[in-house]
């Protein structure tokens, strides 16, 4: 039996993939058959899961949903003791905020990543995924964006990522902790934050907005549905000689924000104008104007390959996103940052 450990399990993309490996671990055919799994949520007074709270098998008491901070080393070292694989998701991720807060940023994202390798090492944890993110390449220099692209910190969420994702290499380097870093470029999916521009277009549109107030639409990202990313993440869970590797998970498809935006509109029927709104803007020098996603490395290992087009994605994330139940957990007037 593998047991499995998930932190930042209670956010978009971690209970995407809790539920991923949870369905997996019902399933014969797959490396995590009888998985069990143990879910971080970051603690709160209220005892409120995030997105966990959504998940039957969480409501079902079948996954071990644990409340703490990974800013904590005490905390890490006694959440993995027993644990085979550890999927690393816990991060603060929103760029504007890292603007007003950047000291969070590299407690959470650096020192909570070294905590975590730290426990790792300590309790003979048989394999860390640790997240990465494209926006620690910035602005691309060449297209597609392979691992070898240089890193350069265009905001301190993409700083303090970087020193986070060294940090686990250097576990892998110095004490051989079995590593692999895993950088997803831009996904999107049913529960994203608002703070993201999809779902800030979808959640507007579907409250009924005429119009809608964003910053800069000519951006190009590699836009990838959630289900594509995690099932990514599986993939580099149980594949055999990659250790100390890093990896991108990505489609390779290139589009700009606003023909992104221009799609959704299609798709939703609306008429809404766009207008560009100054206090959205990034300072030019931390804009990442263009993100494109070399996945060859990933095919090769792992035979990833995407299954969602960006309108198939869509189309899901729209009808999720327009169900009532789910827009009303969503302030859709409000930015977020």
């Amino acid at each position: 039996m593998t047991n499995i450990l998930i932190t930042g399990a209670d956010g978009f993309i971690g209970s995407h993939l809790t539920e991923f490996i949870y369905k997996e671990s019902k399933n014969e055919a797959s490396p995590f058959f009888g998985a069990k799994i143990r879910a971080l949520s970051q603690y709160n007074s209220f005892n409120y899961w995030g997105w966990l709270e959504d998940i039957e098998a969480v409501k079902n008491g079948d996954i071990e949903v644990l409340c703490g901070d990974i800013r904590d080393p005490h905390f890490c070292k006694n959440i993995t003791k027993g644990v085979d694989i550890i999927f690393h998701l816990a991060a603060l991720i929103a760029i504007p905020y890292s603007y007003i807060a950047p000291d969070n940023y590299l407690d959470t994202n650096a020192k909570g990543t070294l905590n975590i390798c730290q426990a790792a090492l300590e309790n003979g944890v048989k394999r860390v995924i640790h997240t990465s993110t494209s926006e620690v390449y910035g602005t691309a220099k060449y297209v597609p964006i392979d691992e070898n692209h240089p890193l350069q910190p265009q905001s301190p969420y993409s700083a303090s990522k970087i020193a986070a994702d060294m940090m686990a290499l250097s576990f892998y380097n110095a004490f051989n902790l079995e590593v692999v870093v895993a950088r997803p470029f831009n996904t999107y999916g049913p529960r994203q934050s608002a703070r993201a521009v999809i779902p800030t277009i979808i959640t507007q549109i579907a409250s009924g907005a005429k119009q809608i107030k964003l910053g800069d639409t000519t951006p190009t990202r590699d836009f990838n549905y959630v289900l594509d990313t995690v099932r990514g993440f599986a993939l580099l869970a149980s594949a055999k000689n990659i250790a100390g590797q890093v990896i991108n998970i990505g489609s390779g498809f290139e589009i700009s924000v606003g023909d992104t935006l221009k799609l959704i509109k299609e798709l939703m029927s609306s008429d809404v104008e766009f207008v560009v709104e100054s206090s959205r803007i990034r300072p030019n020098t931390s804009e990442v104007f263009r993100l494109c996603c070399d996945n060859s490395k990933i095919k090769k290992l792992c035979g990833f390959k995407p299954k969602y087009s960006l309108e198939q994605g869509l189309k899901e994330t729209i009808s999720w996103f327009s169900k009532p139940e789910n827009l009303a957990k969503y302030k859709a007037g409000i930015y977020n940052v």
